[in-house]
C-alpha cells in the first residue's frame, strides 16, 4: 500500500510531463520512495527450492514471489545416498530463521562471516539470507541487507534464475521484480526465455 501511494504520488508530480521509466525511477529516488519498494521485495513471499550440495551446506536452485504463504522444498541426500525432497511450511521456515537470527544478534550467525568463497550454507542460514523479510518482517530484512557481510554471503547462497533478474533489475529500469520475472517487462524477457527457453 505504501509502495502504491508513493508511487501515485509520483505521477500526480509527473501528469503533464513526459517521462520515461528512468524519469520515474529517478524522481522515485528523489522522494523517497526507493526505500519502499526495497521493502516491498525484501518483504515478499516466496516459494523456494532449496537443494544440498555434497559439502552438506545448502543453496536455492529456484525462488518464485507467491501471493500464498511462504514455502520451500527441501532437496537432501540421505544416509543411503537416495536424494529425497520434503516441503516445508511457512511456520517451519520462520522457526529456523528465527532461530538463524538469533546468532546474527550473538555475532556467530555463519551469514556474518567475511571472506567465505565456497558456495551455501546451513539450512537456517539459507533460509534466513533468502527470505528474512517475509518471514521476519521487512525492517529485520532491510537491516541485515544493509550488512556488507550478510548481503554479499546471501548473493552466493542463492543460485536461481529470479535472483540473476531481479539483480539485473535493481541496476536496470526499475522495473518491478515480479513483473520481470514472468516476462512483463522487455528487459528480463530476455534473460529469463535464455534460462528457460532451452
Amino acid at each position: 500500500m505504501k509502495e502504491k501511494n508513493c508511487i501515485k504520488h509520483i505521477y500526480t508530480i509527473a501528469s503533464g510531463v513526459a517521462l520515461g521509466s528512468a524519469g520515474v525511477m529517478m524522481m522515485s529516488v528523489l522522494s523517497g520512495c526507493e526505500s519502499s519498494q526495497q521493502e516491498q521485495k525484501t518483504g515478499q513471499n516466496k516459494f523456494l527450492v532449496i537443494e544440498q550440495q555434497a559439502d552438506g551446506k545448502y543453496i536455492v536452485v529456484e525462488e518464485m514471489p507467491t501471493e500464498g504463504p511462504s514455502r520451500a522444498i527441501i532437496r537432501e541426500v540421505d544416509e543411503n545416498g537416495n536424494k529425497t525432497e520434503r516441503l516445508m511450511n511457512e511456520d517451519e521456515m520462520k522457526k529456523l530463521a528465527e532461530q538463524e537470527y538469533q546468532k546474527v544478534q550473538e555475532g556467530s550467525s555463519e551469514t556474518l562471516k567475511s571472506g567465505e568463497s565456497s558456495a551455501g550454507m546451513g539450512l537456517g542460514g539459507t533460509i534466513l539470507a533468502v527470505a528474512a523479510g517475509s518471514l521476519l518482517g521487512n525492517m529485520i530484512g532491510n537491516a541485515l541487507m544493509n550488512n556488507k557481510n550478510f548481503a554479499s554471503r546471501s548473493s552466493t547462497v542463492n543460485k536461481s534464475a529470479y535472483s540473476r533478474s531481479a539483480g539485473g533489475q535493481a541496476s536496470g529500469s526499475g522495473s518491478s521484480t515480479k513483473k520481470s520475472f514472468f516476462g512483463g517487462s522487455k528487459t528480463a524477457s530476455a534473460s529469463t526465455s535464455s534460462t528457460y527457453g532451452s
